[in-house]
């Protein structure tokens, strides 16, 4: 009888404990549901700022060709001489209305040795091997901003060149307007100036509404802000699409 006694005793025990241990591990497991090092749920990704206000030098050189299946393949085999002078690619752009209208973007490290580069008898020769027919337009740009945010492939662009009495009030001027622009399908892309003078401004944008940037382009009220910033030359446009980034 008194082994019976022991026997029961001893299983109470040992029951009672096991009840225990289990009791402090449930109490582990629900206070404790996050493991070390795990953060998805405390901190977002930090957006990625895509504009560019550092001054950067650029080269704009646009030309038609014959053909630019046989232009492309040319152009890129020039790219040694190109790299010599400082000169890097960055985006080939096609003529919306023209493909044969080739613009060639390119970023350069230092001016006098782009402008010098330009002048080599044999980029001239270059260019005729590759089908480039007639005389080209080189211009040599500071980019003063730059949003580098991708768009869709086959977005249209517009580069815009035109002359205005003073950069600062242009500018000032231009950059109220970016809503105005915004509500009429255009997105601005680069802004920036001749590196030699800055009256001479050029503008990149994207047309992201093609029925109410093209209407926009031909209101009056771009009309009326464009004199309010001191515009004094007609715009030049060139419509065109990337084709090409590097």
């Amino acid at each position: 009888m008194k082994l019976f006694r022991s026997i029961l005793l001893l299983f109470y025990a040992a029951f009672f404990l096991t009840s225990c241990g289990n009791n402090d591990s449930g109490d582990q497991t629900n206070t404790d549901t996050t493991k070390a090092g795990d953060t998805s749920t405390k901190q977002a990704l930090a957006p990625v700022n895509t504009i560019i206000t550092t001054p950067e030098t650029m080269v704009t050189v646009t030309h038609k060709v014959s053909d630019y299946e046989k232009w492309q393949p040319a152009y890129d085999s020039h790219d040694s001489a190109r790299t010599a002078n400082g000169l890097h690619n960055y985006v080939i752009g096609r003529g919306v209305d023209d493909p044969n209208t080739v613009m060639v973007a390119l970023k350069a490290d230092d001016v006098a040795k782009a402008k010098t580069f330009a002048k080599d008898p044999n980029l001239k020769k270059a260019m005729q091997k590759g089908g480039v027919t007639g005389a080209p337009s080189i211009v040599f740009s500071t980019a003063v901003w730059q949003d580098t945010v991708m768009l869709a492939p086959n977005t249209i662009r517009s580069r815009t060149t035109f002359t205005v009495k003073d950069w600062d009030t242009w500018l000032k001027s231009f950059q109220e307007g970016k809503q105005e622009r915004i509500d009429n399908g255009i997105v601005d892309r680069v802004i920036g100036h001749d590196v030699d003078d800055n009256k001479k401004v050029f503008l990149v944008t994207a047309v992201v509404d093609t029925a109410k940037a093209f209407a926009y382009y031909k209101s009056d009220v771009l009309k009326k802000r464009r004199e309010a910033s001191g515009v004094i030359s007609a715009p030049q446009r060139f419509l065109f699409q990337i084709v090409k980034r590097y």
